[in-house]
């Protein structure tokens, strides 16, 4: 914000005017950079009170403290709450260290990834049970095929091969096409929000990949053993 206020002189000792309030800088925070598409720069402190005037407010929701290394997060808490104490008279407040809220953080983090795993599982599942019932009716159909290539010499283990592969190209084909939109997802908020940071993770998506291929491989192991096991002769007499 100092950078964009005053580009070519320092900002400390210049004034601005905040609603209808003029104050004087007395100090330039460090950079901060971005979180989450919030741009930390853009940021003031102002003196309480003049905060509590200009926001109609009788009291403060929240304040942020500082301290030096040598101490610990729960002894600064242990401070402030004896201090606290004595002027309030009662505990009408609550103190929360930065440890506690990157463990809650955490614990959201932990339940939406759990949440998310969970209704990946459920598509795979539904994807698999699409695949074996595709490969199924596909066995069903091409029983003459399946005869004609074990007449003219076509082994069971070839059989089975052909038919795992077909289902695990299949499943690839839906993996390509899910991760194409993702990718256009990503592609897409980068454009809208391009201070959102949002990016493919690689290593991901070739893993996702790989999921797809040993899922569509273990849901064409029945349909592909069905075909293998079908009498050649039973297969051409069908046509």
């Amino acid at each position: 914000m100092a950078g964009e206020l005053f580009p070519n002189q320092s900002a400390v000792g210049e004034i601005i005017r905040v609603g209808s309030y003029r104050f004087r800088i007395i100090g330039v925070m460090a950079e901060k950079g971005q979180f989450l598409g919030f741009d930390l720069d853009d940021t003031l402190y102002i003196p309480a009170a003049s905060a509590l005037s200009l926001f109609n407010r009788d009291g403060v929701m929240e304040i942020d403290v500082n301290y030096h290394d040598s101490f610990t997060a729960t002894q600064m808490a242990e401070s402030l709450k004896t201090a606290l104490l004595r002027r309030h008279g009662s505990e009408d407040f609550t103190i929360t260290t930065q440890e506690q809220m990157l463990a809650t953080l955490n614990t959201i983090l932990g339940v939406i990834t759990l949440g998310i795993a969970a209704l990946g599982g459920i598509s795979l599942l539904v994807g698999a049970v699409g695949i074996l019932t595709v490969m199924t009716i596909a066995v069903q159909e091409r029983i003459s095929e399946i005869g004609l290539l074990r007449a003219v010499g076509a082994t069971r283990s070839q059989i089975t091969a052909l038919f795992l592969g077909e289902s695990t190209i299949l499943s690839i084909a839906g993996g390509l096409t899910g991760l194409a939109l993702g990718i256009l997802v990503v592609f897409i908020a980068n454009q809208l929000l391009p201070n959102l940071p949002v990016a493919n993770a690689w290593n991901y998506i070739l893993a996702s990949l790989a999921i797809a291929a040993g899922i569509g491989l273990l849901s064409g192991v029945m349909p592909a053993i069905r075909a293998a096991r079908i009498d050649p002769l039973e297969a051409l007499r069908s046509e």
